[in-house]
C-alpha cells in the first residue's frame, strides 16, 4: 500500500517527531510510505531519507499560490498513492484540493490540538476538510471532542490514537555528567529543560516570568531550552531584561533530546494550549517529572502529584511554586519521575500507536 504524509513543514516540531516515529517503526512489506513537506527542512528529513523514505518538498512562497497547488497536484498524481494522511491545517487545505483534483486514494486528516485559537472561517475549512476525510484521526480525547462540538461532525468519523513514545536505554550516568558540564550545569545545580518551538502558544515569557520570581524568593534551577522558531528574539530580550542570563540556556534544535531529558531534572511545558504533547511523553519515558499547564491533552497524560505537577495555565507564580518544589526536594522529583516512566511504558507505546494507524491506513485504503 502507496502511504504519503503530507505536512506542511518540517522543523522539529511534535508532529513531525510523531511523523518519523511512526515510519521507523511501520510495517514496510505492507506499507511504501513517502512524507511530502512544503517548508523549513530540518535533521527529521536526514533522518527519514536514511530510512530509505523518499521525502519530496513542494516549496510554498505565498499563502495564494496557484503554482504550488498545481505542483501538489502534480506529485500526488504521479505517487500514484492508496492512502494520504495530512498533518496540520495549510497540509490538510491544500492536500484535499490536490487529493479531490487526482480523486484517487483514501483521504486522512487529523486532529492534533484544540485548535482554539481558529477564526470561524478555519473552522469552516476545518469542517470542510474532515467531512471530506475518509477518517479523521485526533491525538487527544480532549482534542476529537471539543473540535466536534465545533464542526458537528459524526463522532463515529474520529479515531482517537495517542501519539507513541519509545522508552529510551538508561544514558550511562558519566555520559550525562558530561553533557550537563557541556551546557554549564555545575555540580549541585538543579537544570529544568523546556523542549519546542519558540511560538505564541508555547507561551515561554510566563517560565520566563516564573524563573524570575524563583530568581527572587528562593534556589533556582539553570533552564535549558531546546528549540527555536520566531519568537526565539522576543525570549531572549525578556531574559535580558530581567537580568536572568544566567539561569537559561538557550541551546537551539537539538538531536540529542532523549538525552538531554536524561540529563535534565524535571522537564517543563506551559503552553496556553496542547493536543497530545511528545514533550510531556518524551519527559515520562526519561523518567523525569514533568511539570505543565493543565490544558488540552496534558491532563490526559499526567496526573497531578503522581506522575508530575500540573498547575493553572498562564499562571507564572503557580509555576514559580512547582517549580520551586521539585528543585527542592529529591524525592519528589525520584517518586514522579519512577512513576511517569512506568505509565509511559505501559499506556503510550509506540507499537500500540503504530498498529492502531496500520488498521486505520488498511481500512481507508481498502474503501476508497
Amino acid at each position: 500500500m502507496r502511504l504519503l504524509i503530507v505536512t506542511d513543514e518540517m522543523e522539529v516540531g511534535g508532529s513531525q517527531r510523531q511523523i518519523v516515529r511512526l515510519l521507523r517503526h511501520i510495517d514496510r512489506e505492507r506499507f511504501q510510505p513517502s512524507v511530502l513537506y512544503f517548508r523549513n527542512r530540518s535533521h527529521l528529513v536526514d533522518e527519514l531519507e536514511e530510512m530509505g523514505i523518499p521525502v519530496l518538498q513542494v516549496p510554498k512562497r505565498r499563502p495564494l499560490d496557484p503554482r504550488f497547488v498545481a505542483g501538489l497536484a502534480r506529485r500526488i498524481r504521479e505517487g500514484g498513492y492508496d492512502v494520504m494522511h495530512c498533518f496540520a491545517f495549510s497540509a490538510e487545505l491544500w492536500g484535499m484540493v490536490a487529493h479531490g483534483v487526482n480523486g484517487r486514494g483514501g483521504f486522512v486528516s487529523s486532529i492534533r490540538g484544540r485548535y482554539e485559537w481558529y477564526s470561524p472561517l478555519q473552522w469552516r475549512i476545518k469542517r470542510w476538510v474532515s467531512r471530506y476525510s475518509d477518517c479523521v484521526v485526533s491525538n487527544s480525547r480532549a482534542g476529537a471532542d471539543y473540535a466536534l462540538e465545533r464542526m458537528g461532525l459524526e463522532p463515529e468519523r474520529v479515531e482517537v490514537v495517542y501519539n507513541g513514545i519509545e522508552i529510551p536505554p538508561e544514558v550511562p550516568a558519566d555520559r550525562l555528567a558530561a553533557l550537563r558540564a557541556s551546557l554549564g550545569i555545575g555540580d549541585g545545580e538543579v537544570m529544568g529543560l523546556f523542549v519546542g518551538r519558540f511560538v505564541e502558544h508555547k507561551n515561554l515569557p510566563s517560565l520566563v516570568r516564573a524563573m524570575a520570581v524563583l530568581k527572587e524568593s528562593g534556589p533556582v534551577p539553570v533552564m535549558c531550552l531546546a528549540g527555536d522558531g520566531e519568537l526565539r528574539s522576543r525570549v531572549e530580550t525578556e531574559i535580558v531584561r530581567r537580568g536572568l542570563e544566567g539561569c537559561f540556556r538557550l541551546l537551539g534544535q537539538r538531536d540529542d533530546v532523549e538525552q538531554l531529558m536524561q540529563a535534565a531534572d524535571f522537564v517543563v511545558l506551559p503552553s496556553f494550549r496542547e493536543g497530545l504533547s511528545n514533550t510531556i511523553l518524551e519527559g515520562m519515558a526519561a523518567g523525569r517529572p514533568v511539570v505543565a499547564s493543565r490544558v488540552g491533552g496534558n491532563v490526559e497524560l499526567l496526573e497531578h502529584e503522581r506522575t508530575g505537577l500540573l498547575y493553572p495555565s498562564d499562571d507564572h507564580l503557580a509555576l514559580a511554586r512547582a517549580m520551586g518544589r521539585l528543585v527542592g526536594d529529591v524525592e519528589l522529583r525520584r517518586r514522579l519521575g519512577t512513576e511517569a516512566r512506568r505509565v509511559a511504558e505501559r499506556r503510550f507505546s509506540i507499537p500500540a500507536m503504530v498498529q492502531r494507524m496500520e488498521s486505520i491506513y488498511e481500512q481507508t485504503g481498502r474503501a476508497a
